[in-house]
């Protein structure tokens, strides 16, 4: 083909603008030797740019002329498999290769995903289409495979952000990417196109031209397009270095399977991106001489599904402006109707419309025209502003004010002309022949929303709606994985539409349709592994040895389609998968004594599995043995208690690790008390938590073999300095018997009557709370030292304290506040009036006692000797030899020498 003319104007120009020609005139000419190049290369390059309504309707009008026998296509070679099951599905989805154990790559990598999203306004789908509905037509998928995207990925520029909730993470392939390589382009082709953003720019300059343009233009103005951004924007050499690797590597693909094959290039089409058409590597074209080097697959073993996308999902992963894939949906739709072509869609495509069970024959192949030159004419071609725009602009102009009325806002008739004469007006203004969307919704915003928004959608986002919204794809039943497909089979007595978006109401009455327990706890599974709001427990609980009565659950398994799909790739079944989380919860080399006796519990409470609840037992104990800290104690005891009462109210007899642990729990804590006791990073929550365990777990753990002395030598070489940690240490001692009661109401005592001593009480008082949980029968002294603070301490002392003092009571409420309000209702007046009049027990005096005389004579207690058997009994019980006849009337002679005891025993039973 001849691009003389072409040459010489740029020639031209070049001298006009750069003063002569130099590095400019490279730049244009080589532009031209390009598309030259990429036109003469006898396998047929169709160059297409992402999600390009032009593209797409250009590609369906060239595969009905053509009607190619092999499509190659940039997209990755082991995705091939699953192109077939788009039928199944609503579009738009993402195929995903996906996997969470990576070997060969940085282990903070895992997991690694790549998805490659595809819409009905996209070239690839109409050569998917036309290629698996074709008799005798093959896709060869030639771009590198998923290990190689990440084998050419350097660490530094892996990126998780996961700002999509429908991509996450992934990677996206970019088929057909065309945009600016740096900056400086960028901005000055926005403000030069006065356009806001690079969709907007695209739409105006690129889509809307070639919307209705023929093959050959098409194929000259795309490769020149990409040749441009390649030629004036390298961009980051090792991005560009990667591209032309996957140009080899395509180019490397489609000759060994031309050589394997014995195909006719004339028979084949490339489907690729406009950026790399325009490429100049040596292996470049079926003639090509380079000899590149495929690299073999490391050991990570992928998984391959699709994934649910959405045209949200795929503007923020490949940086486009918010509702530009659906204009460009929309854009797609008015082409067909404006250039009559006939796309092409997969029978039985789910969502779309019902076609004739006999597709018709496609005509015989167009005789292939030498093409010419059609850049020059293209160039200089000014765009015209036709009726079928004024049209559709008026149809939008109608339609927001009424959208706009539903939301609130005080559009009217005159506020729609307002709208179609604004948006000529900014078209003018920005040098454009006709509006664009763009102009239509900025138009919009200026005549309708004025300074007031009244509902929580704007005008802006209307518009958007308007223009077709966030259309989300579906991935249908069959497509799914064979998790996912058990997940809808085992809740399909739920009878409801689980693959529907949104959120559906599960009433689950256990108790009167037993057959609805497994779906509960299937539930219960899915709410541990999907993401919060994927399965929500709206009624009812699950907890250790409790059996579900009646249940009400918030299901969206449809919006969260992804996740369960990627639930597929990690197992067979939902409790496999359970198993796996918990064991590499467990086995983490992060992880604490407190999560793996999480793991214990979701064990029981998921799984029902007594010998997995063992084995992650064990794992407890390990982990508990090799800790230096205790800032799980807290978790720590609460989570041994629940498994304590489980197991024995549950079980026959304990399980060994827990025996074991309890064991190995008593002295690993008797160890660290003292360190805990002075150690400034421990709290005294720490502290009473470890003081708990030692208390509450004492009997179990004597009863296997543990010395009690060494808990009475820990507590003996503890010495506390902070206030609330000396309190706990005297509760502590308390418990042990090494301090009274007495003894201890002096000590606060003498704290509140010490000036020194007073500013400090409230954190003695602190302590106090917390002991509630080692000691519970502390629970009449705490009140009733908290009734000394508040009638004597001052208030610039009490005031400050009573934060404190409330969060301390709102952490612990579940089983101090309880014990605090009981307490008081006992000792305090019940009335208000009594007061006044009520005296504290612990101010009372006590009453003093006065001794009986005792009422002798001989004779014994009357009872003892009308009844001698009992007393017989006790003495042969205890190995006496006698009788109670023989004893005769000195039998109480004991009695009557130590007259106290019994003394004291009838002063007690008389209070």
């Amino acid at each position: 083909m001849s691009f003389e003319s072409l040459r010489t104007q740029l020639h031209e120009a070049a001298t006009t603008f750069a003063d002569g020609p130099g590095a400019l005139e490279g730049i244009l000419l080589g532009m031209v030797d390009d598309v030259d190049r990429a036109v003469s290369e006898p396998l047929e390059i169709f160059p297409v740019c992402h999600h390009s309504p032009a593209s797409a309707v250009a590609m369906a009008r060239r595969l009905r002329e053509k009607q190619p026998k092999v499509i190659y296509l940039e997209l990755c070679e082991d995705m091939a498999p699953l192109l077939t099951e788009l039928r199944n599905c609503r579009l738009p989805v993402a195929v995903q290769a996906f996997s969470s154990e990576v070997e060969g790559f940085p282990a903070e990598w895992a997991p690694l995903s790549v998805v490659a999203p595809i819409t009905e306004a996209s070239a690839e789908y109409q050569a998917i289409a036309y290629a698996l509905d074709t008799p005798g037509v093959e896709l060869v998928l030639v771009d590198r495979s998923t290990d190689h995207v990440f084998q050419w990925q350097q660490p530094e520029h892996r990126q998780t952000d996961g700002e999509d909730a429908l991509h996450g993470d992934a990677v996206g392939v970019e088929i057909g990417d065309l945009r600016p390589r740096f900056a400086e382009l960028e901005e000055h082709l926005l403000h030069h196109g006065k356009v806001r953003h690079w969709s907007e720019w695209w739409h105006q300059y690129v889509e809307l031209p070639l919307g209705d343009s023929d093959h050959d233009t098409y194929r000259q103005v795309m490769f020149l397009i990409g040749s441009l951004f390649r030629r004036l924007a390298p961009g980051d050499p090792r991005r560009v270095r990667v591209d032309e690797d996957r140009e080899r590597y395509m180019w490397t693909r489609m000759r060994e399977h031309l050589a394997s094959t014995g195909a006719d290039p004339a028979d084949c089409l490339y489907v690729c991106g406009a950026f790399h058409a325009a490429s100049r590597v040596a292996e470049f074209g079926v003639d090509g001489t380079g000899g590149f080097v495929i690299t073999p697959r490391s050991a990570t073993k992928w998984q391959h599904g699709l994934i649910p996308s959405s045209h949200a999902a795929i503007e923020a992963q490949f940086d486009l402006a918010a509702g530009s894939v659906s204009i460009a949906a929309t854009e797609y739709a008015k082409n067909l109707r404006r250039t009559k072509v006939k796309p092409f869609q997969l029978a039985g495509q789910a969502g779309a419309k019902k076609k004739p069970a006999k597709q018709p024959a496609l005509p015989a192949p167009v005789a292939e025209i030498v093409a010419a030159d059609q850049l020059t004419g293209f160039l200089q071609r000014p765009p015209v502003l036709d009726g079928l725009d004024e049209a559709e602009l008026l149809g939008w102009s109608v339609e927001i004010v009424r959208a706009a009325r539903r939301n609130g806002y005080l559009a009217s008739t005159a506020d729609a002309i307002a709208v179609f004469e604004t948006s000529i007006l900014l078209a003018g203004m920005r040098d454009r022949a006709r509006p664009t969307p763009y102009d239509f919704q900025d138009a919009a915003v200026t005549c309708i929303e004025k300074d007031v928004v009244p509902g929580r959608r704007d005008v802006r986002r209307l518009v958007e709606i308007m223009m077709g919204g966030d259309r989300i794809g579906q991935v249908g039943y069959d497509a799914l994985p064979p998790l996912a497909r058990d997940v809808h089979d085992r809740l399909a007595p739920l009878n409801l539409k689980l693959q529907q978006r949104g959120v559906q109401r599960a009433l689950l009455d256990i108790a009167g349709t037993p057959e609805l327990e497994p779906c509960s706890n299937l539930l219960w599974m899915l709410r541990y592994l999907l993401p919060q709001g994927a399965a929500r427990p709206i009624m009812g609980e699950r907890k250790l040895g409790e059996r579900p009565i009646q249940e009400s659950w918030d299901l969206a398994l449809g919006t969260h389609q992804r996740a369960l799909i990627e639930l597929g790739y990690e197992g067979v079944s939902v409790e496999q998968v359970v198993e796996q989380r918990l064991r590499r919860s467990a086995h983490d080399p992060q992880a604490t004594t407190a999560k793996v006796l999480e793991a214990v519990e979701d064990a029981i409470r998921y799984l029902h599995s007594p010998r997995l609840a063992g084995e992650l037992g064990t794992r407890a104990l390990v982990v508990l043995s090799s800790e230096r800290t205790v800032d799980g104690a807290p978790d720590v005891l609460r989570r041994t208690r629940r498994l304590l009462a489980y197991y024995r109210t549950n079980e026959p007899v304990l399980p060994q690790w827990i025996e074991s642990f309890v064991q190995t729990g008593y002295a690993h804590y008797c160890t660290l008390l003292p360190t805990a006791f002075t150690d400034e990073e421990a709290g005294a929550n720490q502290v009473a938590a470890m003081l708990g365990f030692l208390f509450s777990m004492e009997s179990l753990a004597l009863s296997l073999g543990c010395d009690r002395t060494q808990l009475e030598l820990s507590v003996a070489q503890s010495h506390p300095e902070e206030p609330s940690k000396v309190a706990l240490l005297w509760a502590a001692q308390v418990h042990l018997g090494n301090l009274t009661r007495t003894e201890l109401r002096d000590r606060c005592t003498a704290l509140l009557t010490n000036p020194l001593s007073l500013p400090s009480y409230p954190k003695y008082l602190s302590g106090f709370v917390h002991a509630l949980d080692p000691v519970p029968s502390m629970v009449d002294f705490v009140v009733e030292t908290m009734s000394n603070a508040f009638a004597h301490l001052p208030d610039p002392l009490l005031l400050p304290w009573l934060p404190t003092l409330i969060g301390t009571l709102r952490n612990h409420s579940a089983q101090h506040v309880p014990l605090l309000i009981k307490e008081a209702g006992r000792l305090f007046p019940a009335r208000l009036p009594a007061l006044d009049e009520w005296t504290p027990p612990w101010e009372q005096e006590p009453a003093a006692i006065t001794p009986r005389a005792h009422r002798g004579g001989g004779t014994g207690s009357p009872l003892l000797a009308a009844h001698p058997a009992t007393t017989d009994a006790l003495a042969a019980l205890l190995g006496c030899e006698g009788s109670w006849q023989a004893a005769g009337p000195t039998s109480v002679a004991l009695l009557a020498r130590h007259p106290e005891t019994a003394t004291a025993l009838e002063a007690l039973l008389a209070t």
